[in-house]
């Protein structure tokens, strides 16, 4: 069984994760930027931590039995919150896990919806689609996305409907 640990941004060495952030894998879904750099990984760095601080946010480095997976979080947006979740190729497997996670920490948040933005370089997912209680196109940074919104009490384990699909349905 696999050990996944989320841990702080700043406990981490930020060299450690340009190669996830500057890989090709990685980025052709993400906006498009200049690669990362010591320097700049760092301010990218203290801008998740800023995220971090506010209310209902939480930003955090993935390890998977104990080496970096990626990272992932509940972020402001121009919407409310967004959750994200940047995984090394090799770990993608574990999406699932982290995405539970997420919403967990967004229950205990009390937040009530978080949105998913996948940019147009990714297909619509049919398993996010099913569990959104809506999807719609929105412009952000001069790019399109995908925008699904989830409301979150539906994944409390007291509210899950049994019929819900997983990730992987």
């Amino acid at each position: 069984m696999s050990n996944i640990q989320y841990i702080p941004l700043n406990s981490i060495a930020p060299e450690a994760m340009i190669p996830i952030l500057n890989k090709l894998s990685t980025r052709k879904h993400l906006i498009a930027h200049e690669a990362f750099d010591l320097a700049s990984v760092k301010s990218w760095i203290n801008d998740k931590l800023d995220q971090d601080r506010l209310e209902g946010c939480i930003v955090r480095a993935i390890k998977l039995d104990g080496k970096l997976a990626g990272w992932c979080g509940i972020q402001s947006s121009d919407l409310g919150h967004e959750i994200a979740i940047v995984l090394d190729e090799t770990c993608w497997g574990i999406g699932q896990s982290v995405f539970k996670s997420l919403m967990v920490w967004a229950n205990d948040a009390g937040l009530e919806v978080v949105y998913i933005h996948l940019l147009y370089t990714r297909p619509e997912y049919r398993f996010l689609r099913n569990i959104s209680q809506r999807t719609f196109q929105t412009e952000m940074l001069g790019s399109t996305f995908t925008t699904y919104e989830l409301n979150v009490s539906n994944f409390h384990p007291a509210n899950r409907s049994k019929r819900m699909p997983t990730p992987l349905g």
